[in-house]
């Protein structure tokens, strides 16, 4: 009379288990679902900040297809090769023909504020500030950039061009402000290569590479303004390019030239006189074109380069960017490049 109730008592907890076991594996993965689900959420939202970060994507590339997901992989670029490939060789330098600033802006749609250019598909071989010592050539910048920023992204270059100009209509100094373009320039960016250039000095074929080598560079080597003939074995101006290292080696350029001369020939012999020799290309790849022009005002002949250039072994040590002072006007971010205007003071009486 027991077995009736047995097996209602047996049945009933058999029914009350496999309920209870369903409920717990049930609820187990709605908590694992839920877990997973919060997982996949803050995955998601630290790949969109990722993708959202400049500095972390500069050096970084896309797998096959640019496929983004959760796992998504990225490949480190390979540094640039040397020589370029996009290299042409010499091409045709002309000014007959007016360029504008804007024509520079849709010929170059790849640069970034500031006049800032990197390859997108390799690493550059060197981080390369361009330092233009300025005042009154607009005409020439807007030829310059015209030719300069293709040449220099050929060149598959990491580079930013910055116009120093000098505030006011005293006059002019040249070396301060190669000087202060070298001291602003390293507080925006580590550039291991300075870049030198007169506004009027065009190269004429582009492997001329301005970078940095062992020892300083010469690049303005023939100019036609010479007939494509080396003037003197000496000469160290129009374009030149100095290492972070040479230049702090050599203190900079002397912040005493003021108007016009000398302070090439006192920067070819602070090289000199730490030991380093001046490197350069050949004639043929070093040829370069000049744009006429009269001399500037307030740029008059410097009368006192030949006596301080004779003082350049003494002075050197104490005379340029550990003796540089100089007030900054403006900084401009433009499309082209950054114009920094400085007050670099009077000459002394």
């Amino acid at each position: 009379m027991f077995k009736k109730p047995f097996c209602y008592l047996l049945l009933s907890g058999f029914l009350f288990f496999s309920i209870y076991f369903w409920f717990y594996l049930s609820n187990s993965n709605v908590t694992e679902l839920i877990s997973r689900y919060h997982d996949l959420l803050k995955a998601e939202g630290v790949y969109s900040h990722l993708s959202n970060d400049s500095e972390f994507w500069d050096n970084k590339t896309l797998t096959k297809n640019n496929e983004t997901n959760v796992s998504l992989v990225r490949e480190e670029l390979n540094k640039c090769p040397d020589p370029s490939p996009l290299l042409v060789g010499p091409f045709t330098v002309e000014f007959s023909t007016a360029v504008s600033l804007e024509s520079v802006r849709k010929e170059n749609p790849h640069l970034q504020e500031g006049g800032r250019y990197k390859p997108d598909d390799c690493i550059a071989l060197q981080k390369v500030a361009v330092i233009i010592p300025f005042r009154y050539r607009e005409e020439h910048l807007k030829f310059w950039l015209h030719y300069l920023h293709p040449f220099l992204q050929r060149q598959q270059q990491d580079y930013r061009v910055y116009v120093v100009t000098q505030h006011g209509d005293g006059t002019f100094n040249k070396a301060k402000l190669m000087n202060i373009g070298f001291t602003e320039a390293l507080k925006e960016y580590d550039y291991d290569c300075f870049v030198f250039s007169d506004v009027d000095i065009i190269p004429m074929d582009d492997r001329n590479l301005y970078r940095c080598f062992s020892q300083p560079r010469h690049l303005a080597v023939s100019l036609d303004k010479f007939g494509f003939v080396l003037p003197y074995l000496q000469i160290f101006g129009g374009a030149t390019t100095l290492s972070t290292e040479q230049m702090k080696k050599i203190n900079g350029f002397s912040n005493t030239y003021w108007g016009w001369g000398g302070e090439d020939d006192d920067i070819s012999r602070r090289v000199t006189y730490k030991g380093m020799t001046i490197s350069r290309p050949d004639s043929v790849i070093g040829k370069c074109r000049m744009i006429q022009h009269i001399r500037d005002e307030k740029n008059d002949l410097n009368i006192q380069r030949f006596d301080r250039m004779a003082n350049t072994f003494y002075s050197m040590d104490h005379d340029g960017l550990n003796s540089l002072e100089y007030k900054i006007v403006s900084v401009e971010k433009l499309a082209l490049f950054t114009k920094i205007t400085a007050d670099v003071g009077e000459p002394p009486k």
